[in-house]
């Protein structure tokens, strides 16, 4: 919403008030961050919270964030819960059927680097070895308002980037 009052102050003070000029950067980062496509990747009691999350009380569609359930119309990847090795693979998969760019979500302690189960034969001991992670929220399980914030840290850093880079 900060955005387009800047927009708004900027337009006003040009003559006529319809002609604007901004980066590329600035408007392709803008389109970007103002509609997240999470891929719902739940796999444990973290998946839980994420669905409070997108629920009418944190409301994430007025941020524009918009669940998806398939990796073909996703940009961020949400991996909340126990990633087993039986899953890594198929995890990987979905990830590589993502469109450029994409961005990855590590939710909760499980996902992070194990969790309580971080010494089992079968868990792999943090989703950053099959993908890499942009964001990390700790907890367990983390609480709709730290995926929140998590996906403000993630709108913050796309807007930092450059397309150049992407």
């Amino acid at each position: 919403m900060a955005v387009i009052n800047q927009a708004a102050k900027v337009l006003a003070k040009l003559p006529g008030g319809n002609i604007a000029v901004a980066s590329l950067d600035f408007l392709f980062n803008w389109a970007r961050e103002s509609s997240l496509y999470p891929l719902t990747f739940g796999l444990k009691c973290c998946a839980i919270e994420m669905m409070a999350t997108a629920a009418a009380r944190f409301d994430l569609d007025r941020m524009g964030v918009l669940y998806r359930a398939t990796p073909r119309q996703s940009d961020v990847m949400i991996v909340s819960g126990t990633v087993t090795n039986k899953m890594a693979p198929v995890l990987r998969r979905l990830y590589d059927q993502m469109p450029e760019p994409r961005w990855v979500i590590a939710m909760g302690g499980c996902a992070v680097a194990g969790g309580p189960f971080w010494d089992a034969y079968g868990v792999v001991q943090g989703v950053d070895t099959i993908v890499p992670v942009d964001v990390y929220i700790p907890g367990c399980p983390p609480r709709p308002e730290q995926l929140i914030d998590g996906l403000l840290k993630l709108q913050e850093k796309i807007h930092k980037a450059s397309v150049r880079d992407s």
